[in-house]
């Protein structure tokens, strides 16, 4: 990405609004300017690098850095080994066996053994085996990011 488009909108912004103080005013901001285009470009960068960071956080398989080679900044994608968890595999209940009373919502309940009838198992089995996964820390629930995979939505300007 080439930031001296930027820089140049800056200088001419700044000169724009000098011009109705006259000429000395407008040779000081010509000179104001040059003296902070190594500021500018720096902050130029540093908003690059905050926006790569923000986006990085928001992508759990890649990341975002902002790369300078010779006076252009580069954004590089990374893509982020994500190892698969270890299968969490339910150990069979040892122990004396209690009763509890669980109190779930109509359309939990329903699901519940919606999930269960797929898995061909009954509805107690199916709950000691999410309590035990649970339980052992087990696997995240990934965001449901749609049918459609990735995406990521903004704009830019060339």
């Amino acid at each position: 990405m080439d930031l001296a488009p930027y820089l140049e909108t800056l200088r001419r912004d700044l000169a724009a609004t000098a011009a109705p103080g006259g000429p000395d005013v407008a040779r000081a901001a010509e000179l104001l300017t040059s003296a902070l285009d190594a500021s500018m470009r720096l902050s130029l960068l540093e908003v690059l690098s905050h926006a790569a960071d923000e986006i990085t956080a928001k992508l759990s398989t890649s990341a975002v850095e902002v790369r300078l080679r010779g006076g252009q900044a580069d954004f590089v994608v990374t893509p982020i080994d994500v190892p698969a968890p270890p299968p969490m595999t339910p150990q069979e209940p040892s122990g004396d066996v209690t009763r509890i009373t669980l109190r779930l919502p109509e359309s939990l309940k329903d699901t519940v053994e919606r999930a269960a009838a797929a898995e061909g198992v009954s509805v107690n089995t199916w709950l000691v085996r999410a309590v035990q996964i649970a339980a052992q820390g087990g696997p995240p629930t990934p965001p449901v990011r749609g049918t459609a995979g990735r995406r990521i939505t903004g704009f830019g300007r060339a």
